[in-house]
């Protein structure tokens, strides 16, 4: 059997485990284990010792723990309820305003988080009822917090980009940078739909009633109050880490304890929200650990098979691609993956394949790394089987039904595939930040 068909054999073999509902690391690392043995015997053992060896020496690891503990800590202690009161009154006079409000506390979220499905957890349980009560309409808001929630994975301190720095050996640093303004970009181009959308058809987002828009100026600014815990947590983890006080593995550690100390000065650090932020913590934390672990043993089988060169070999000169239409293809793959596979274990299952690739035919890493995050957010919410898809189906009320939710993205999937061209015919939207700031 060729080495061709050996690849071959063990991508598919992975793929139907993963369709059969198999955890991902236990699809992704038996599938590897068993072609390790097939292929080179007992000395196959040896590729996941030194895999293992490999992530357990790989200090910026330490990240993800702390990340996820900042984020699960000020969701836990109610901090996103009272950033939620804030754009309530803010933006509520205006005709889709509290819809836009919820664009705007999802990056908030996002940049103290890292993660969408704390987003989603956050809008599904906060904003998704008060926007209901309001008389929005159920289609537009479903797609409102299905499309800001996934803002989490592209924003820093993206958990996302995180872990394809640590796949593609690329710095996390400039990966971060290089996610900023795609993000914003990209939650403009959600309020500016908003706003067109709700000003053709207001009755999708009515205003509040004028009674309840008699706020005095004194507690609106009181309310502005509550975004100053976030800047302060925002500031003190990547502000000190961009201007060189801290590194990585530190911006995390302060941005942990930072998340705490807010907790704490809001009086919200009981024990019932310590045991549940730890809880969570070390779930998640378990789950990237095994994943990237099963991936690194994944991609030495891959990489002892010639599969990339075969992949390259494919691509370049069987079928006489140029690097934009191979590039093209890898998203429209990434996106089909994203009907059945989770960001992550898109991630673990093709980075082995894609980014050696991306390197050979001349790109930058840290530029295919936002583009991977962007066309991630898609599939989050590409049926029929779309991660964010189902995540909103088990946290929405029973009125809004499944067809509702399909219903509810497709404008929004409309606009992050235009903000991909855009990423992609602009690089410099990325790469400008990073490039300015490493420039010094």
């Amino acid at each position: 059997m060729s080495y061709e068909m050996i690849a071959l054999l063990m991508f598919s073999s992975m793929m139907l485990m993963l369709l059969t509902g198999q955890r991902v690391f236990g699809a992704i690392g038996f599938v590897a284990a068993m072609a390790a043995l097939f292929l080179w015997g007992e000395g196959g053992s040896e590729m996941a010792f030194s895999a293992a060896m490999k992530l357990m020496k790989w200090y910026p690891l330490l990240t993800l723990p702390l990340f996820i503990y900042m984020g699960y800590m000020l969701s836990e202690s109610k901090i996103a309820d009272d950033l939620y009161q804030m754009f309530h009154v803010w933006m509520g006079p205006l005709n889709g305003g509290l819809a836009i409000g919820t664009i705007g506390l999802m990056v908030v979220i996002s940049a103290m988080n890292g993660l969408s499905v704390a987003g989603m957890a956050i809008g599904a349980t906060i904003a998704l009822p008060e926007l209901l009560r309001r008389g929005y309409d159920k289609v537009m808001v479903t797609g409102v917090i299905q499309a800001g929630s996934s803002l989490g994975i592209l924003v820093p301190p993206s958990v996302v980009l995180v872990l394809y720095g640590m796949i593609a050996r690329q710095p996390v640093g400039q990966l971060w940078m290089a996610g900023v303004f795609p993000g914003l970009m990209m939650a403009t181009l959600f309020v500016i739909y908003i706003v067109i959308r709700c000003k053709l058809q207001p009755r999708l987002g009515p205003a509040l009633p004028k009674e309840e828009r008699q706020v005095s100026w004194g507690e609106k600014f009181r309310l502005l109050r509550a975004g100053i815990l976030p800047l302060i947590i925002f500031f003190s983890m990547t502000g000190l880490f961009l201007m060189g006080y801290t590194s990585l593995v530190e911006s995390s550690a302060v941005g942990a304890t930072a998340a705490t100390l807010a907790a704490l000065v809001k009086r919200r650090l009981t024990r019932q929200v310590m045991e549940e932020v730890i809880r969570k913590t070390l779930a998640v934390s378990c789950m990237f650990m095994w994943i990237i672990l099963a991936a690194l043993c994944f991609g030495a089988v891959f990489d002892g098979l010639g599969a990339v060169k075969a992949i390259e070999y494919l691509f370049v000169e069987r079928l006489d691609l140029g690097p934009w239409e191979i590039l093209i293809l890898m998203q429209l793959s990434y996106l089909l993956m994203g009907m059945f596979l989770d960001d992550t274990a898109m991630l673990v299952i093709v980075a082995p394949l894609y980014v050696p690739l991306v390197d050979a035919l001349g790109f930058n890493l840290v530029w295919y790394g936002v583009l991977y995050t962007i066309t991630c957010q898609i599939a989050y919410m590409t049926p029929p089987f779309g991660y964010n898809l189902f995540l909103m189906r088990a946290m929405a009320p029973p009125e809004i039904t499944l067809g509702d939710i399909y219903r509810s993205i497709t404008p929004f999937v409309a606009v992050m595939i235009f903000g991909l061209v855009m990423v992609m015919i602009f690089p410099e939207i990325a790469m400008w930040l990073p490039n300015l700031y490493y420039a010094r």
